[in-house]
């Protein structure tokens, strides 16, 4: 089936926005240091485990299994940059690990649960950011106790890399949240919605709806989910009141080239919000407008509650 318009999973969540308060895995250091010959670096936990940063880093073997676990050394290691700290401690050691394919597994202990929500993001991101720059490493996978890491909703989080981890700009050191947002793309077929579970670090001045339509106009990051907004769509804006999510979007929403049903647009939009806690129903508008009609089918008119039916089953 041809379909036009999907990410590659070699191009897999740059979630494609600039680095802020966590520095972005692909931008690299905010340190002073000099930037390392190889270009290698590892990403580490600031004292207060509110963000990551990262130091370059020359290794001493050059091999994939020497660079894994040099890599992994470096990671439970304490930096000498005193306002950094190590990631991989006690609660997060890595008990074993396997390479293939391309996915890298690491198997950690029970204790890794003891985790703090935004200490676990923030840890898998410097894990899976500093393992996915050795080159036959594409994803990293988290398993504890030999289990696949699973969210809040208990829904496995599934292989990783760099662009799984989503910042917007301007987030400041006191006022930023990380989370776990769950996205709807097209399945293949494009006649329902699969999940994408992504880790997104927030300002509190911008709001986790505003990313979370952003982010479904840039498209899945997996191999198996494909876009159901055109990318020339643009957010004009967004609110919320009284449980009622208004989005408000240009008309290149409208000029859909994918291979999909009229439904699967629309409920990408309505299923992604509507699990975001505060919001229940949403209402499309395009410029502003709602008397307009989706595909001949489906009323802008209509507020919209989630739609179980069309997510396909796991």
């Amino acid at each position: 089936m041809r379909r036009t318009g999907r990410r590659a999973a070699a191009a897999i969540l740059a979630l494609a926005l600039l680095t802020a308060l966590l520095s972005a895995c692909q931008e690299g250091s905010s340190t002073e240091t000099e930037e390392s010959e190889s270009g290698y670096k590892i990403y580490y936990l600031n004292q207060s485990e509110t963000a990551v940063d990262t130091v370059d880093y020359e290794p001493s073997g050059s091999g994939t299994e020497e660079l894994i676990s040099e890599f992994l050394e470096q990671l439970a290691a304490v930096p000498s940059e005193t306002d950094l700290k190590a990631v991989l401690t006690q609660e997060a050691a890595v008990a074993s690990y396997t390479l293939e394919n391309g996915q890298l597994s690491l198997n950690f202990g029970i204790d890794y649960q003891k985790m703090s929500a935004t200490k676990e993001i923030l840890t898998r991101m410097a894990v899976v950011c500093t393992l996915c720059q050795i080159p036959e490493v594409e994803y990293v996978t988290f398993l504890v106790g030999e289990n696949p890491l699973t969210d809040s909703a208990e829904t496995p989080i599934g292989p990783m890399n760099a662009e799984s981890f989503v910042e917007n700009p301007g987030s400041g050191a006191d006022d930023y949240t990380v989370t776990t947002a769950t996205l709807y793309f097209a399945n293949e077929s494009g006649d329902k919605l699969v999940r994408e579970t992504v880790n997104i670090s927030y300002s509190s001045n911008v709001s986790l709806e505003k990313l979370v339509v952003e982010q479904l106009i840039s498209g899945p990051l997996t191999q198996d989910a494909y876009p159901t907004i055109p990318k020339e769509t643009k957010l004009l804006n967004i609110s919320v009141k009284d449980g009622i999510c208004y989005v408000n979007l240009d008309n290149g929403f409208l000029s859909q080239g994918y291979d999909v049903t009229e439904a699967v647009p629309i409920y990408s939009i309505v299923n992604s919000l509507t699990d975001i806690p505060g919001i229940s129903r949403v209402q499309i508008l395009i410029n502003g407008e709602t008397n307009l009609v989706f595909r001949e089918s489906i009323r802008f008119d209509t507020i919209f509650s989630r739609n179980l039916d069309i997510i396909e089953e796991e």
